[in-house]
């Protein structure tokens, strides 16, 4: 599993090269900006300390929707748990989750917010997990460096830079995501609306092996639903 940081508009280009530096000294090599050109600025570089090489060659997006579609598993930062979702872990329960994923996942992301606001309500929607610390106190909060520090230690033995496994593309996480919004429509259930949204929290929760059963399924259904609408319809004929 390839493991990116994105730091989400970031406002001081210091906390850039500090993460950075965090995320050498760890192992990892993948720094992504969202609508930020701060990695540029001497001031990040005064703080990268070794760490240049991930400055320069920081990958840039203009928006977290393009990040959404660059990755199989995208995961958002936030304090505290948020719209009655039941999937914000704590880092190590994170690591545990990200380990069991195998070669399902080739790319995931870790979404750090602004330093002034964090995440919007609606980039939190976007994710398919979140994750925070547990903290003794409300305030004050974690400066954004700090919290990729911490972040990339308990990571750190997700072997960060590891090649894709052989996992078929449309059997990733990513590609089983897109299926299923596709096919529960489909379905026509009675309240379909609640069953995607339940399938679709949960669905970045399942293990390599539960996954695999997923992808079955899926296969399954496109099936039996292709079949479906094949058959020729009854020609009755005039009463």
């Amino acid at each position: 599993m390839q493991l990116a940081f994105v730091l989400v508009e970031p406002k001081v280009p210091e906390n850039v090269g500090a993460a950075a530096r965090a995320l050498c000294t760890m192992g990892f090599g993948h720094l992504w900006l969202v609508n930020s050109d701060l990695h540029t600025k001497p001031e990040a570089h005064w703080l990268a300390h070794g760490s240049d090489h991930l400055l320069d060659n920081a990958r840039i997006f203009p928006d977290l929707a393009a990040v959404r579609n660059a990755v199989d598993l995208m995961i958002g930062t936030s304090a505290k748990p948020r719209h009655n979702r039941h999937d914000w872990h704590p880092p190590a329960a994170l690591r545990q989750t990200l380990a069991n994923k195998g070669d399902r996942v080739a790319t995931a992301a870790l979404v750090f917010g602004r330093e002034d606001r964090g995440l919007a309500n609606e980039e939190l929607d976007a994710c398919d997990l979140l994750t925070g610390f547990p903290m003794a106190v409300t305030y004050p909060s974690l400066n954004l460096a700090q919290s990729v520090m911490l972040y990339a230690w308990e990571l750190s033995g997700l072997a960060a830079d590891a090649t894709p496994g052989p996992a078929p593309a449309d059997a990733r996480l990513g590609a089983l995501r897109q299926r299923l919004e596709r096919l529960l429509p489909a379905l026509d259930a009675p309240d379909g609306s609640k069953l995607q949204q339940w399938a679709l929290e949960r669905l970045p929760l399942l293990t390599e092996r539960d996954l695999g059963f997923v992808h079955t399924l899926c296969g399954n259904l496109e099936r039996r639903l292709a079949g479906a609408a094949d058959k020729p319809t009854p020609d009755n004929g005039p009463a």
